[in-house]
């Protein structure tokens, strides 16, 4: 059985006192053991994160990180800076990153390895545009984002990867993938997923990733092949965010 993970990426957004709120509502809050939580805020809040989450159920995120160690990389996060705080789970590949700051394939793949290596898991994002749907490559285009990462990871690498489906039409533009749409796409992951090993479609966590709300999440969660979610907007709002997390339980 494979326990939900509902994941909350702030994006550049955010305040210390909104870190500070979400601590104080997930240390009141009663969420079902049975459901993984994780917030995933900006860089400079990590440190206030970390003390805000002390003895919640909730594991720290980051955004991003770069796969050398150290150097000249000014602006940069490395993946070993990101375990100093605690950090448990960091996206990479997030559709933002690729269509933003130009990380293609090779760069998200060498991310990947190098939050491996730091002992952090990567909660690895693909999707399709919708031109890229509307041309019918979604499934080409999702695998193909996949399999570049798993095909040059070691078999038991693979094992420890998060994969999050993020319908890039769906992201901040208020359309949802229907809950069917959204299953097909999972359940092609899946396909994939036991061509490399049986038991990783079986254990392997795949998150929906398009808009999931307080509203669509029961829905999209009760679908057979969505094991959580990689929530955007309504990870700003407490009650929201919080709702979303209990539709997991």
């Amino acid at each position: 059985m494979r326990m939900p993970l509902i994941a909350g990426n702030w994006k550049m957004n955010g305040s210390l006192t909104l870190v500070e709120q979400f601590g104080q509502a997930f240390a009141e809050a009663a969420l079902a053991p049975s459901v993984e939580v994780c917030l995933i805020p900006p860089f400079p809040y990590l440190g206030a994160a970390q003390a805000a989450l002390a003895g919640t159920p909730v594991a720290l995120g980051a955004q991003t990180l770069n796969p050398e160690p150290s150097g000249a990389h000014t602006g940069e996060v490395s993946a070993a800076m990101l375990a100093e705080f605690g950090v448990r789970y960091v996206l990479v590949g997030h559709s933002e990153r690729r269509s933003l700051y130009g990380e293609d394939d090779v760069a998200v793949s060498a991310r990947v390895v190098s939050a491996l290596e730091a002992g952090l898991t990567p909660v690895l994002c693909v999707g399709e545009t919708l031109e890229q749907r509307e041309a019918e490559r979604t499934e080409a285009v999702v695998l193909g984002q996949l399999e570049a990462v798993f095909d040059a990871l070691a078999p038991e690498s693979r094992r420890r990867v998060v994969i999050a489906y993020e319908p890039v039409w769906a992201i901040g533009t208020g359309r949802t993938a229907t809950p069917e749409q959204a299953q097909a796409v999972h359940a092609a992951i899946r396909r994939r997923l036991a061509a490399y090993a049986p038991e990783l479609a079986e254990t392997l966590r795949v998150l929906y990733g398009g808009s999931m709300k307080a509203d669509n999440a029961a829905e999209l969660l009760a679908q057979p092949d969505i094991d959580g979610g990689l929530v955007g907007g309504a990870s700003l709002k407490v009650d929201d965010f919080l709702a979303i997390c209990q539709s997991a339980g």
